[in-house]
C-alpha cells in the first residue's frame, strides 16, 4: 500500500482520533471553508446550500438532518454538497448550545413554564417509539424556538458565504487573467 502506516494505531490512538483529530479541530474547520468556498457554482447557490445545513442543524430532528438540508437546499435552489456540508454546524460541540438556547426560546414563545422534570424513563420511551409524553414539555418549545435560530442562523451564514464565495471567485478571476 502505497500510503499505509508501518505500525498501525493502537485502539487508544484510534478511539482519540475519532472525537480530536490528530492535526486539530481547526484543520479540520479550515477545510470544510475551503470545500465550500471551492464548489463550482454560483455563491447563491452555495450560499443557500449552506444557509439550508446550518438552519436544519437547529432543529431536534438530528437524524433527518441530511435529508431536511438537501430538501431546503432543492426548495432554494441551493447546491447539495454545500448543505450536506454546512449540516457539520451542528455537531456535539454545539447541539447542547442549540438546544438549550432553542428550548428558552421556545418557552418564552409559548409562554409556558420550564419543566424541571419529565416523569418518564426515556430509554423506555424511545424502545417503545412513544413520543407523546415528550411532546409537550421538551421537543414542542425546542422546535418553535429552534425556528427563529435557524432564521437568524441561516441567513447570516448565507450572507457571509454569499460575500466569501464572490470574492473567492473575483480573486480566481483575476489570476487566470493575469
Amino acid at each position: 500500500m502505497l500510503f499505509r502506516r508501518r505500525r498501525p494505531p493502537s485502539l487508544t490512538q484510534r478511539i482519540r482520533a475519532a472525537f480530536w483529530p490528530r492535526k486539530g479541530i481547526w484543520r479540520s474547520v479550515r477545510y470544510v471553508g475551503m470545500r465550500v468556498l471551492r464548489l463550482n457554482a454560483s455563491p447563491h447557490a452555495v450560499a443557500a446550500g449552506v444557509a439550508a445545513g446550518v438552519a436544519v442543524s437547529c432543529t431536534p430532528f438530528v437524524g433527518f438532518h441530511f435529508m431536511m438540508a438537501f430538501c431546503l437546499a432543492f426548495v432554494l435552489r441551493g447546491n447539495l454538497i454545500a448543505a450536506a456540508l454546512g449540516t457539520a454546524f451542528g455537531n456535539p460541540l454545539t447541539f447542547p448550545f442549540i438546544f438549550a438556547a432553542a428550548y428558552r426560546i421556545g418557552i418564552y414563545l409559548l409562554g409556558a413554564q420550564p419543566s424541571d422534570r419529565v416523569e418518564t424513563n426515556l430509554f423506555t420511551l424511545l424502545r417503545q417509539l412513544d413520543f407523546e409524553p415528550l411532546w409537550h414539555p421538551i421537543i414542542k418549545p425546542i422546535l418553535i424556538g429552534g425556528l427563529p435560530l435557524a432564521a437568524l442562523f441561516g441567513t447570516a451564514f448565507y450572507i457571509l458565504t454569499w460575500q466569501g464565495v464572490r470574492l473567492f471567485q473575483q480573486q480566481g478571476e483575476r489570476r487566470t487573467r493575469s
